[in-house]
């Protein structure tokens, strides 16, 4: 079995790469934000913290450690889900006044909260699946971890699509408002699945069902504009998501 005492270094990676995609989009304008924003980025920010220390803790003689901040660590997670969700109703808000006021939005138009509404339930609801699979095989020790890393590439899109869109836009300003969108989305997803099939690979885990479930979520979200532009969804989201 593939020595995993060094997990935790590998887990540094994509916690630096997401910190450095959300870093303008959150402290920019960090007065501005408001409450539910700082909560979600606070606990996201914890839970990748949590994927480093917990695998130090398990291969280095700490388990009892390890045990005790797993159990905190279910309590995190499920913070980090619900303030996702919970701020999906603000993408909904987004959407209605992009329509209202499309010059305060630049190339952000109706559609593209609408989609985003639609993928990120979508991967919460896939990283909450994946957490519950780790504690159902908390005793073995190769899919418990997997199924944890996989959560980090599950939810990596909106905090490093900002990212790479902030430059994106930087870049283009003077074209304002028609500036692609959907490129920086593409290049994400490029970043993000070379990540996670470059992990699965090194662990020995590219046949897992954690890597699949990952793979799915990230090529799902490549459909964000079409999702976002179909009306009957658009019409379903404003029945269903209101706050």
């Amino acid at each position: 079995m593939t020595d995993y005492k060094s997990i935790w270094k590998w887990m540094i990676v994509p916690m630096v790469i997401m910190q450095l995609g959300i870093f303008m989009d959150y402290w920019g304008d960090f007065s501005e934000n408001a409450w539910s924003v700082h909560i979600h980025y606070w606990t996201g920010t914890a839970w990748y913290l949590f994927l480093i220390i917990q695998p130090y803790f398990a291969t280095h003689n700490h388990i009892e450690r390890h045990r005790t901040v797993g159990i905190i660590g279910m309590f995190l997670a499920g913070a980090v889900c619900i303030t996702a969700l919970a701020m999906l109703h603000r993408d909904m808000v987004s959407a209605q006044q992009s329509a209202e006021h499309p010059e305060r939005f630049g190339p952000f138009q109706p559609w593209f909260f609408f989609g985003i509404v639609v993928v990120e339930f979508v991967m919460m609801t896939a990283f909450g699946y994946a957490v519950i699979k780790s504690i159902l095989h908390r005793k073995e020790i190769a899919n418990h971890s997997w199924w944890l890393m996989s959560t980090v590439f599950i939810i990596m899109m909106p905090a490093l699509g900002r990212g790479i869109g902030f430059v994106q836009i930087a870049i283009f300003a003077d074209k304002m408002p028609n500036v692609d969108i959907v490129s920086p989305l593409y290049i994400t997803e490029f970043v993000i699945l070379g990540m996670l099939l470059f992990a699965a690979w090194k662990f020995n885990m590219l046949r897992h069902p954690a890597t699949y479930l990952a793979v799915a979520v990230n090529v799902f979200n490549l459909l964000v504009e079409p999702i976002g532009r179909s009306e009957s969804v658009q019409m379903f989201l404003k029945a269903v998501v209101k706050g």
